[in-house]
């Protein structure tokens, strides 16, 4: 069965609200909503599918798009590879060209909506950030969350407290203040044992390489409400991200590290292969930071995480773009 590619569009206007569209009645997957575009032609390259199809679907042309995701799916009945870039400025009104009803509607409405099963990986992206912060270790209770506070400050929309202690009761008290501090403000992940779960039910859950091993045959050990991610290292553990069902992975280490000095670094091109067979937002950690955005970017990233880099105290030039889950 060959392949269909598309190309599809996360579409931003103002107040950064998402626009999608359903799907007619009589078409595969129809009534369901999507994100608009469609097939890429013979000969074509995927900006050009994508210019050409949101002219044909919206009345609009597009003035400012980057690649966002890569996303393989197999239905029963047909195999698509969806090809997603965000359009973050484009002219025109856009409007129902072929009579399908549109929708502006916020990230965090999104999960509300029906999509086809090889969207979700596409409603994750779109709800996600372009940075990643994971708190250091080595600084007091104090001193922790006083540079957090600083950085949801300055724009930060998704943490990770980092838990280089698994089992650390420490932890659990930082992690009750620090999701104080970012309800409202940024999505905060926690890691641990998964029999702490119920005790931050407003906090997604980042698994290490060792607990995706251990846990990923079970799948989600929780609804798709809450945020799941992982970290991975290698084509294997990109694999077991999808079988358990994350919502998105982090891929480590790109370049060398002060924090993991011993471990293998990547380098950009296999980073970018990787990424390719992903099929979930990811973001690129290890020896970067947010003046690589653009080529993680361009290797098929959602974007870049980081802890020195990122931290306000250690990195008060760095450049955090606002946005948020």
């Amino acid at each position: 069965m060959k392949r269909v590619h598309v190309a599809a569009a996360v579409i931003r206007g103002a107040e950064g609200r998402i626009l999608i569209a359903r799907r007619p009645q009589h078409l595969h997957q129809g009534g369901l909503w999507e994100f608009p575009g469609g097939k890429v032609e013979a000969g074509e390259s995927v900006r050009a599918a994508l210019v050409r199809e949101l002219l044909e679907e919206l009345g609009i042309r597009v003035q400012q798009a980057r690649p966002l995701l890569k996303v393989s799916h197999d239905y029963p009945d047909k195999q698509v590879l969806l090809d997603v870039w965000e359009v973050s400025r484009f002219s025109g009104e856009p409007h129902g060209a072929e009579g399908q009803p549109l929708a502006w509607v916020t990230p965090r409405q999104l999960p509300e909506y029906a999509f086809p099963a090889a969207n979700q990986p596409i409603v994750a992206a779109a709800r996600l950030p372009e940075q990643y912060l994971i708190t250091p270790t080595g600084l007091s209770h104090g001193e922790l969350l006083a540079g957090l506070r600083q950085a949801l400050a300055a724009g930060i929309r998704l943490v990770q407290l980092r838990a280089p202690n698994m089992y650390s009761p420490e932890y659990r008290e930082l992690a009750l203040d620090a999701q104080g501090l970012c309800a409202g403000k940024a999505q905060l992940m926690l890691k641990g044992p998964l029999e702490w779960l119920g005790d931050f039910p407003a906090a997604g859950w980042h698994l290490s390489a060792a607990q995706l091993r251990q846990y990923a045959a079970a799948g989600r050990p929780f609804p798709k409400e809450r945020w799941l991610a992982a970290s991975c290292h290698s084509a294997e553990e990109l694999e077991l991200a999808q079988q358990m069902g994350v919502d998105f992975v982090t891929l480590s280490p790109v370049q060398p590290t002060q924090s993991h000095p011993g471990a293998a670094a990547l380098g950009w091109d296999l980073a970018a292969e990787l990424l390719a067979g992903c099929n979930r937002p990811a973001y690129l950690l290890g020896g970067i930071g947010p003046e690589q955005l653009d080529r993680a970017w361009q290797a098929g990233a959602q974007g870049v995480a980081g802890i020195r880099a990122f931290w306000p105290d250690a990195a008060s030039q760095a450049v955090i773009r606002p946005g948020g889950p």
